[in-house]
């Protein structure tokens, strides 16, 4: 049985992506990161996830280094708003995090190094181009070059669905017959998701084009 290490926010497409990974009969440890992130509600979630699931779970805490790589953005800065609108409005350059998806993957491959695990699994997917460097195939050909070059384990990246829409993401779970209750998006991390920001915009158009309702709405 092969054996992955998937980075696991709690999201939609991380949520979809684990149960895609186990409906294939892989062995999958999580890896969930807390980084000073305003929507830390994920990580309730993810934790509940891998719980049902009986998926091995790790969260991993490097918010002491957010001011050195994520105090600017809005998703971590008290003084940045989280912007509202879709991801193709301009404003939403401020949700990137930077270098996230290269320091999230780094740990993922030293722990994938550390317990004979010879992929990492990532949920970039196609929307994300155009907006976050770090998820699209430029870089996910540099990380496996450097993935083969950082130790003599040879340790792959992939990103299943890098070239899927969201949609496209949401049909794959509804396929499955997930329960999207059991994954946060909202930017904001309230009580409810807001349905305002970019993340909360673009999970709904995905349940949309699958004439679905989104059963946190």
């Amino acid at each position: 049985m092969k054996k992955i290490t998937l980075i696991y926010s709690g999201g939609s497409d991380s949520y979809t992506l684990l149960n895609y990974a186990l409906s294939k009969d892989f062995n999958v440890d999580c890896l969930t990161f807390t980084y000073g992130q305003k929507h830390n509600k994920e990580i309730d979630f993810a934790s509940s996830a891998c719980k049902e699931l009986n998926v091995k779970h790790s969260i991993i805490d490097i918010g002491d280094n957010s001011e050195i790589v994520f105090g600017n953005s809005s998703l971590t800065s008290v003084e940045s708003k989280i912007p509202h609108g879709s991801y193709k409005e301009e404003t939403m350059q401020s949700t990137i995090v930077p270098n996230r998806n290269m320091i999230f993957i780094s740990y993922a491959t030293a722990y994938s190094i550390s317990n004979n695990i010879q992929e990492v699994w990532y949920g970039a997917h196609a929307g994300d181009h155009f907006i976050y460097p770090d998820c699209r195939p430029e870089f996910l050909n540099a990380m496996n070059v450097a993935a083969g070059l950082c130790d003599s384990a040879k340790i792959k990246i992939e990103a299943p669905f890098i070239s899927y829409t969201k949609g496209e993401i949401i049909k794959i779970g509804l396929d499955l017959n997930l329960d999207y209750s059991k994954a946060w998006t909202c930017y904001e991390g309230k009580q409810n998701p807001c349905g305002k920001c970019g993340s909360c915009v673009e999970r709904a158009e995905a349940f949309s084009d699958n004439n679905a309702i989104d059963p946190l709405i």
